[in-house]
Formats: C-alpha cells, sequence, structure tokens
C-alpha cells in the first residue's frame, strides 16, 4: 500500500480507502461489512469514510457495530463523517445545513452512531449558502480545539468557496479546511483538473476522491445493459442511471474495456489507477458489495505499472474530454 500526506497537514492516508456510501445497510449486512473492511484492512487501507446521511444514520451505526467488534488499535485507522444533509426523514428547521446548532449536534450524534471519541476528518458535505462562511470555520475550529475532530474540510464545494474558508482562517487565525471530497473519475475532471489548481498551489489541498469507477459504470458491467444487484438497479438512484447510462459514454467504456484487455488488466483496476495516478488525488474511495469485487479494485496498485505516458494518451484518445482553459 502507498500512504500520501492529505494536503499539508502530517497525517497519510493509504491511497486506496474503503467508504459505505450506498452498499452500507441499503445492500449489504453487518458480517459483509465485517469482512470487506477486515481485507481493507489487512490489505493496508487505513481511511474509512462516512457521513450522517448515508442511510440516514443507518451506515455510521453499522460501520460502528464492526469497529467495536474488530477493537483495531484506534491510532492505527483515519475515520470520516460529513454533516449536512441530516439523518431525519422529515427535517425540520436546524437539522440540517451548515449552522453551528447543527455542525456540533451532527458531530456528537455521528460519534454516538460510530461509537468513537473523536473523528480523524469531518467534512461540510455540501456548501451551505444561507449560514456566513465565518459560522462555519469558526464552529470546526471549535470542535477541533474541543478535540471532537483532528482535522476538517468540506465536499463538493468550489474552488472560490474553499479559499472563501482559508481567508476567513487566515483572518482570524482559526483552524483552516485541510481537504475535499470531490468526484473524480475517467468521466468527471473539471474540479481536480482545472477548478482546485489554484487552491493546491496558494493554500494546499488534500483530496478523498469519491466515485473514481463512475459508480460501478468504468467496470464495463453496463456495458450490456443494467445487472438486477448493481446500485444503478436500487430505488432512489435512478439519478445515476441517468447520468451515466448515455450512448457516447457507453462507446468510449468498451474502447477502455479492449484497451485494459491488451494491458491484462481489468477496467476498474485501470480506472482507479488512472485516478490515483494524479498526485494531487490524497486517496481514491473503494464501495464493494462482493469480496471479489474488492479484490479486483484492489489491484489498481498493480496496474499504476501499465500507465506509462503512453498508455496514457492512448486513455486520453479515447476519452476526449481533457479540460482546457476558457481564453473567452
Amino acid at each position: 500500500m502507498e500512504y500520501r500526506r492529505l494536503g499539508r497537514s502530517g497525517v497519510q492516508l493509504s491511497v486506496l480507502s474503503f467508504g459505505s456510501w450506498v452498499t452500507f445497510h441499503k445492500q449489504i449486512d453487518d458480517s459483509l461489512a465485517d469482512t470487506l473492511m477486515g481485507m481493507s484492512y489487512d490489505a493496508g487501507i487505513n481511511f474509512f469514510d462516512n457521513a450522517e446521511g448515508y442511510a440516514l444514520g443507518e451506515s455510521e451505526k453499522m460501520m460502528g457495530r464492526v469497529l467495536k467488534q474488530k477493537n483495531w488499535d484506534r491510532t492505527s485507522y483515519v475515520l470520516s463523517s460529513k454533516v449536512f444533509f441530516g439523518w431525519r426523514k422529515n427535517s425540520k428547521p436546524n437539522q440540517t445545513g451548515l449552522s453551528r446548532k447543527h455542525i456540533v449536534e451532527a458531530c456528537h450524534e455521528a460519534l454516538g452512531r460510530l461509537q468513537q471519541d473523536y473523528l480523524d476528518l469531518y467534512f461540510c458535505h455540501r456548501p451551505d449558502p444561507t449560514v456566513p462562511v465565518e459560522e462555519v470555520v469558526w464552529t470546526m475550529h471549535n470542535l477541533i480545539q474541543q478535540g471532537k475532530g483532528l482535522y476538517w474540510g468540506t465536499s463538493m464545494w468550489s474552488g472560490a468557496e474553499i479559499m472563501e474558508a482559508h481567508r476567513v482562517a487566515q483572518q482570524y487565525c482559526l483552524i483552516g479546511p485541510v481537504m475535499e471530497q470531490p468526484q473524480y473519475n475517467m468521466f468527471e475532471r473539471h474540479k481536480m483538473e482545472m477548478d482546485y489548481l489554484p487552491v493546491f498551489q496558494n493554500v494546499g489541498l488534500g483530496t478523498t476522491i469519491w466515485s473514481p469507477l463512475a459508480a460501478g459504470f468504468l467496470t464495463g458491467k453496463y456495458n450490456e445493459g443494467i445487472p438486477d444487484d448493481s446500485r444503478l438497479a436500487i430505488s432512489g438512484f435512478g439519478w445515476l442511471k441517468d447520468r451515466w447510462i448515455q450512448d457516447e459514454k457507453l462507446k468510449k467504456v468498451k474502447q477502455l474495456t479492449e484497451l485494459a484487455k491488451q494491458l491484462n488488466v481489468s477496467l476498474a483496476a485501470l480506472s482507479i489507477a488512472w485516478t490515483i495516478k494524479n498526485q494531487n488525488v490524497t486517496t481514491a474511495i473503494l464501495g464493494a458489495t462482493k469480496t471479489e469485487q474488492l479484490q479486483e479494485n484492489l489491484k489498481a496498485l498493480e496496474a499504476l505499472k501499465v500507465l506509462t505516458p503512453e498508455v496514457q494518451e492512448q486513455i486520453e484518445n479515447i476519452l476526449q474530454n481533457k479540460p482546457q482553459m476558457d481564453l473567452a
């Protein structure tokens, strides 16, 4: 396993990590979660990702039960939660968003569900235009001062919003955001390869990438239709299907599948390797519902070796979607 510093912070994350979005509670039970987390940990993965909104809090409860059972040395892994969406079905005012009230209460609730004394990483799951950024930065700073979180960051914020949080942190001598959790894969590139460049250069930014396989699309398993046991078949995730199952993208995935065959690696391993080849990526979060899936995804570390400049050029020729600077 390779480990990378989280931006300009001191903490190191495994370049591959394990997350629970969609899968925990919705697709897998405690027993399988225990197996998959154990496989991840044994492979050198040290970061486990979660959020208050995943399965309305049930995902954190499941991970908490597994961690309790495993009884791993707490200093040997990094655990996250995220705040914004809340976990109650019919939320009342202050039960969602980034007010000081919700951030603090959500932190306490997450710690309870995960059965932990502190979170290593705490993310603002979306920007909240209704709350002053000063309130958000002060609240996160105070939670770290109280030992309830060690590092804080953002998820799906723009580069400008992250820089504004840093400006506030510098103005008041507060702890600023260390990391961002954006989507990044062969079809979703703008934020990582364009929007965040000034942030990487000016203040540093760790990144914990979600959906490196584009919801499984970059495994090639949707090339001939949607399998019943896949996440795109789950009720409520139709938006993922609409987003990825498009003729033009399918054509490219089929070409990428052929290239992967020639290189003697799976498309999944090649796609994840392509993502972590970007040195601004700290870690790519894996989500698996089967042990075979996880084993295949872990092969991304070996697939890195086949990503020569020539192969990367072949991939770019297939994708034709490299972000370009707008000169207008």
